[in-house]
């Protein structure tokens, strides 16, 4: 399922257009972006939690040439789903 598909499904489960609904979805998933950036955690009962996460330089290696490459430290969004959520794909 794609950004569009997912806009339609809303709009047809909530019963509101698919303007309104992309609204809904961007102000959401912006809310969630720039809360995850200051680095609060954003829980979704019952669907899962958005977190940030730092991980540790690291040497790698470039998989063409096999030559070793450093990959530097950085920050990376992570997400852990509930429990509601992992049931229901059991």
């Amino acid at each position: 399922m794609n950004k569009a598909q997912l806009i339609e499904a809303i709009a047809d489960n909530a019963n509101v257009t698919k303007v309104d609904a992309e609204n809904v979805l961007n102000a959401a998933l912006d809310t969630i972006k720039k809360s995850v950036k200051k680095g609060d955690d954003v829980t979704l009962i019952g669907f899962g939690t958005f977190t940030k996460s730092k991980r540790k330089a690291r040497m790698g290696r470039n998989p063409q040439t096999g030559k070793e490459i450093k990959i530097p430290a950085m920050t990376v969004p992570k997400f852990r789903p509930g429990r509601e959520f992992k049931d229901i794909l059991k």
